[in-house]
């Protein structure tokens, strides 16, 4: 694990995976908390953090997607894996994982 923190694409692995479980708790926990439960506070907390996270993968897919020399199709599935629930995860295992063993 901690040789991830060493390449581009280890680092945009870690990040997929943080932004990916911060979409899930946002949409499966945060948000009905504050719909059904009236309170907000979970959104408040959770929704800041997912953003910067989704802001940083934006920025580091874009940067490993240049510097791998990536198509265009592949980085796009990369981008619009960040706006599904589950889709970092299943990015990092189709995409990401096999770059980072290159």
């Amino acid at each position: 694990m901690k040789q991830l923190l060493f390449t581009n694409i280890g680092r945009l692995r870690i990040i997929g995976f943080l932004e990916g479980v911060s979409l899930l708790v946002l949409i499966f926990i945060a948000v009905p908390l504050k719909y059904i439960g009236h309170d907000p506070a979970m959104v408040k907390a959770v929704g800041p953090v997912h953003g910067a996270l989704f802001l940083l993968f934006i920025v580091n897919t874009v940067s490993v997607g240049v510097e791998q020399k990536w198509q265009l199709k592949t980085t796009t599935k990369v981008l619009l894996a960040c706006i599904i629930p589950f889709g970092t995860f299943y990015i990092d295992r189709k995409i990401l994982r096999s770059a980072n063993t290159i």
